[in-house]
């Protein structure tokens, strides 16, 4: 576990980052939590009394990382951009595994399961996570299905969750 004291910025105009909170990694701490290197990794620890984990770097060049504190975190936190922030922070290496009850619904349904195996590890654990994240068994099983439904028609998480708000047809057919 690295920890420093970092201020708290957010992007003006940034193109997609417009209107960002976000706090750096100086380079020197980025080593210690992975050395040699310059793509995102995830970390976990705390920001003052606030526990994370799951939470994505992102390089900035020279080294430089930032993580960007969403709304939950601020609210957390409950301070402003400009003021100091103690960071503590590890290496986050968890790795989330889909449900037993995700895994029969892809035998059951190959053209899905190969869809699937065919995303990247980030994107499966989209899927994974929103299913996990259900707090109800019905939940949990409407979400199954709308990942088996999507994954048929080779959507990826964002194509889904947009069907699932817009025009159900696109999802369901």
């Amino acid at each position: 576990m690295v920890q420093f004291s970092a201020i708290i910025q957010k992007f003006d105009k940034q193109g997609d980052k417009t209107g960002w909170t976000y706090i750096v990694v100086p380079a020197e701490i980025a080593q210690q939590l992975k050395p040699n290197n310059k793509k995102a990794f995830r970390v976990k620890g705390m920001l003052d009394d606030c526990k994370i984990a799951g939470v994505s770097t992102l390089p900035m060049g020279d080294g430089y990382f930032m993580v960007a504190l969403n709304a939950a975190m601020r609210k957390n936190i409950k301070k402003p951009a400009g003021a100091v922030l103690h960071v503590s922070l590890a290496l986050d290496t968890y790795e989330p595994q889909p449900s037993a009850e995700l895994l029969e619904c892809l035998v059951d349904a190959p053209n899905a399961a190969a869809q699937f195996e065919t995303l990247t590890k980030s994107h499966r654990n989209y899927f994974i996570n929103y299913i996990a994240s259900a707090k109800t068994d019905q939940t949990k099983a409407r979400r199954i299905a709308q990942t088996i439904n999507a994954l048929e028609k080779k959507m990826d998480y964002g194509q889904m969750i947009r069907a699932a708000k817009g025009d159900r047809k696109e999802l369901y057919g």
